[in-house]
């Protein structure tokens, strides 16, 4: 059932596709081949033609565009191409929504929902590209860490959240990754210790506090609801999404007035929740963007599922992080820290998992599940996807 002008129940997703990552600079495909090989993994999950696919949808600056993508796949046409612009993961959660509107406003009935880097191709931090004017570089702030570094150490300071919410961020990612062959850090678990002595990158964050920069890619594949059930599995169905930058955000040169949030602004946020019809305390399970521990801690802060200040310490703790049985289980592939990093795309697919129920730490139950992209960066989004009982 729709409601007013959202996205409820206008459309789903149908196909995922997420192969392996690969240490950065060491995949021997181009990322162009990485895009497409995980685009036609989602078309086989989904049981679907690549040739059907009329739609196609990237973010962050991604330097395949959908007209060649679509020419490599050999599609019969393609009706809808678009970029979200904003540096990084901010992007991730939008590419989703932008397929999603497609498919509900009829300008496509299959959007490929993409994202790719290879170092070969992009470089290093192909994600800040673009996003460090005078004001900064001048004053060798020249990387995303350290903007970051200067917003979590506010957040420490001036609101009293304390670091055991980042540290445990990090330990319930790497728990979850040792049940994900698939992960980066499979077999590789993190000792508290061994985190607490990793060097600083840019104080307060630490090695593990941020996240990996891996060649690889991921694919989504977006269509009608009433659509939904013509593919082979469990459909995902779009509750609602939302993205943007509030008043003072944006690319505005480190002038934020909230300066610790993660640039989940109120009115954004209420779009959230109303579109969807429900509440925080509604979620099941979340896949947030960690380009770093402590934008990810106030992302969930900003969003209500976290409480501000001392108390985030006391929900942030990897019993309550963990799957499956935490009261809200995070990451649960191992995420951007843990998993691999590839601007986030593999948060998305992760999201779409645990609505399926094959996720590698799967969540009983899971009805709804939440995706938060690009903390502390120019633009946020997010995508809150729902089980066929949700309709």
């Amino acid at each position: 059932m729709t409601t007013g002008r959202g996205l409820r129940g206008t459309a789903a997703v149908v196909g995922i596709g997420n192969p392996r990552y690969h240490k950065r600079g060491t995949s021997e495909d181009s990322a162009l081949a990485l895009i497409l090989k995980a685009i036609l993994a989602a078309c086989e999950d989904a049981g679907a033609d690549p040739r059907g696919i009329d739609g196609f949808v990237s973010y962050a600056n991604d330097l395949n565009e959908g007209l060649a993508v679509g020419a490599a796949l050999g599609v019969r046409e393609v009706r809808w191409s678009t970029m979200v612009w904003g540096g990084g993961g901010g992007g991730v959660a939008a590419a989703v929504n932008a397929a999603a509107a497609a498919v509900a406003t009829g300008q496509a009935e299959c959007v490929a929902v993409y994202r790719g880097i290879t170092e070969a191709d992009d470089g290093r931090q192909s994600y800040g590209k673009g996003h460090f004017p005078p004001l900064l570089t001048a004053h060798g702030i020249v990387t995303p860490a350290q903007i970051c570094a200067l917003r979590t150490q506010r957040m420490l300071e001036a609101d009293g959240v304390p670091r055991s919410a980042m540290e445990a961020l990090t330990a319930v990612s790497y728990l979850h990754a040792q049940s994900n062959p698939d992960a980066a850090a499979f077999g590789k678990p993190l000792d508290p210790e061994v985190y607490a002595d990793s060097r600083w990158i840019a104080e307060p964050l630490r090695l593990y506090d941020c996240s990996r920069e891996n060649d690889g890619a991921g694919a989504l594949l977006v269509v009608p609801a009433e659509r939904a059930r013509d593919f082979a599995q469990p459909p995902a169905y779009v509750l609602s999404g939302v993205q943007g930058a509030g008043p003072d955000w944006s690319e505005s040169l480190e002038n934020d007035a909230a300066y610790t949030s993660a640039g989940f602004h109120p009115a954004l946020v209420n779009r959230m929740w109303d579109g969807a019809g429900i509440k925080a305390g509604e979620v099941d399970v979340v896949q947030v963007y960690e380009n770093f521990t402590g934008p990810a801690v106030a992302s969930l802060i900003d969003v209500g599922l976290c409480p501000p200040g001392v108390a985030a310490g006391e929900f942030m703790t990897v019993d309550n992080l963990r799957a499956p049985g935490g009261g809200l289980p995070i990451n649960t592939s191992g995420g951007n820290i843990a998993d691999g990093f590839v601007h986030g795309i593999g948060l998305a697919v992760e999201a779409v998992r645990q609505i399926r129920g094959s996720s590698p730490n799967q969540v009983a139950g899971a009805d709804v599940s939440l995706l938060l992209g690009g903390p502390m960066a120019p633009l946020v989004s997010a995508t809150i996807f729902g089980s066929a009982a949700t309709r």
